[in-house]
């Protein structure tokens, strides 16, 4: 970076601003522990003020004659939040009339920076150099085309796999870790684990700024409706195409798999029974911190698409409204040509003259006869009526397709279409299938995959049916 970049930095980054503040070390202490250590998200103001007015108590009990912070909390808080400091992110949610705060990733950087200037008494490099050699590894075997040197490779660890497990048959002792490793491994899992936290808070400020973009562009467009919508639409496509979108989305569906969260949460309760580690016990919820995140990022892109349809309705609201104006427009128009025409008013006609039809040439009234009405009927002779085909008729009900995905899909979990049916035959046809496609409900999401086919096969009326159809993922919020 040349002189003029680093300046602007100096200048204008939030970050850097913080570390220049007036109250840094209250700044980065109290904020850091909040948002950071604690791992808490969107908070409402009256938690962080009272917080802070805990802080503020205890710094200025340091030196009761000469108090540092001498203002009250809810001031410290929206300066940090003002537009010049850019330290936190002030918002209304959704459904709320609360002023709520949240970190930003100048926050995150700057008090990362801070905590890297320590001195660390044990400095792991083992597991970093076997963690970017299995990199390489994976980029390069996810490479290859060439499919013999892929199944070598293969072929390679799985002669590797049968020597660990001839080494731990003949020793039951060997390949353990010592210590050392395991402080090592921990040491590199514990930042990744805050830096991942750390990357969704950026994932999220980029996407909002996509959706701050399209609110500007939806505010001053003047060129039609289709075309906006056409560069809306395609805007929301690219963030769903790009590379963050899609490790993203990857990230996600990994995180909120049944099997993911099950390992997950194994492994880390294995990790906090190690004494000699002394591992945060923060440490075992991180996933819970990791699948919240993910959520609040994902509600900032579904935001963008709230938001068409939102401008759709306003649309039709102005087009409705511009109507009226029309319609009152002619009105005032014809009020004021009544009382007078204009000089040049009047309608050209080819014709010679106008015919005239007088009242006296209308020929007049003529009573038509009283025509009687006969409303009685002969009784209808009795016809056999098949009754059956009143309980041919096929019904699915929504609840009982939600209950078999709940007792199915975990919370927070994923399942195909597919293996529900296998776990729940189909009893009703295309009927039911067409039943799990539309179930709404606050704890199931049924979304479609248009790039993969799946085929389902059914028995209905004695025939052996199939049904094509895109790839259905049931999630569990």
């Amino acid at each position: 970076m040349d002189y003029a970049a680093i300046d602007a930095l100096r200048e204008r980054h939030p970050a850097w601003r913080m570390l220049r503040a007036t109250h840094a070390p209250l700044l980065l202490s109290f904020l850091g522990r909040f948002f950071v250590e604690e791992g808490h998200g969107a908070s409402p103001e009256g938690e962080i003020i009272d917080a802070l007015d805990d802080e503020l108590y205890l710094r200025n009990g340091e030196d009761p004659e000469n108090p540092r912070f001498k203002r009250d909390a809810a001031d410290y808080l929206a300066e940090w939040a003002s537009t010049d400091s850019g330290f936190l992110r002030r918002f209304y949610p959704l459904g709320t009339d609360e002023i709520h705060y949240d970190a930003t990733p100048a926050l995150e950087k700057a008090y990362s920076w801070v905590q890297s200037l320590h001195a660390r008494p044990f400095v792991g490099t083992e597991s970093r150099l076997q963690t970017a050699i299995e990199l390489l590894r994976q980029i390069a075997q996810g490479t290859e085309v060439d499919p013999e040197i892929r199944l070598a490779e293969l072929q390679r660890r799985k002669q590797e796999i049968e020597r660990e497990i001839e080494q731990i048959e003949a020793d039951p002792e060997a390949g353990l870790l010592d210590i050392t490793a395991v402080r090592d491994r921990y040491q590199q899992f514990s930042s990744t684990a805050r830096e991942l936290l750390a990357d969704f808070r950026e994932v999220e400020e980029n996407f909002r700024a996509l959706d701050r973009s399209a609110r500007e562009r939806i505010a001053t467009w003047e060129g039609s409706k289709g075309d906006l919508l056409e560069e809306l639409v395609s805007g929301r496509s690219r963030i769903d195409s790009s590379d963050q979108g899609r490790s993203f989305q990857a990230f996600y569906d990994m995180l909120l798999s049944s099997s993911g969260q099950e390992e997950l949460s194994a492994l880390l309760e294995r990790l906090t029974t190690i004494d000699e580690l002394k591992a945060d016990r923060s440490i075992r919820t991180v996933h819970h911190g990791w699948a919240e995140a993910a959520e609040r990022t994902q509600l900032t892109v579904r935001q963008i698409s709230e938001q068409l349809r939102r401008f759709t309705d306003d649309q039709i609201w102005l087009e409705n409204r511009r109507v009226l104006d029309l319609v009152r427009e002619i009105e005032g128009t014809a009020l004021a040509l009544r009382t007078g025409a204009p000089p040049e008013f009047g309608l050209e006609l080819e014709q010679a003259g106008v015919d005239v039809s007088l009242p006296t040439e209308r020929p007049l009234h003529s009573v038509r006869p009283a025509s009687e009405v006969d409303s009685l009927l002969p009784p209808a002779e009795q016809e056999d009526v098949d009754t059956s085909v009143l309980a041919d008729q096929v019904i699915v009900d929504p609840a009982r397709l939600a209950a078999r995905l709940r007792n199915l899909v975990p919370e927070r979990g994923t399942a195909l279409l597919e293996d529900v049916v296998t776990m729940y035959p189909v009893e009703h046809g295309a009927a039911e299938l067409v039943g799990y496609l539309a179930l709404d409900t606050d704890d199931i999401e049924v979304t479609t995959d248009e790039q993969e086919e799946t085929v389902i096969e059914y028995d209905e009326a004695g025939r052996s049916m199939r049904a094509r159809m895109p790839r259905v993922v049931v999630r569990r919020r």
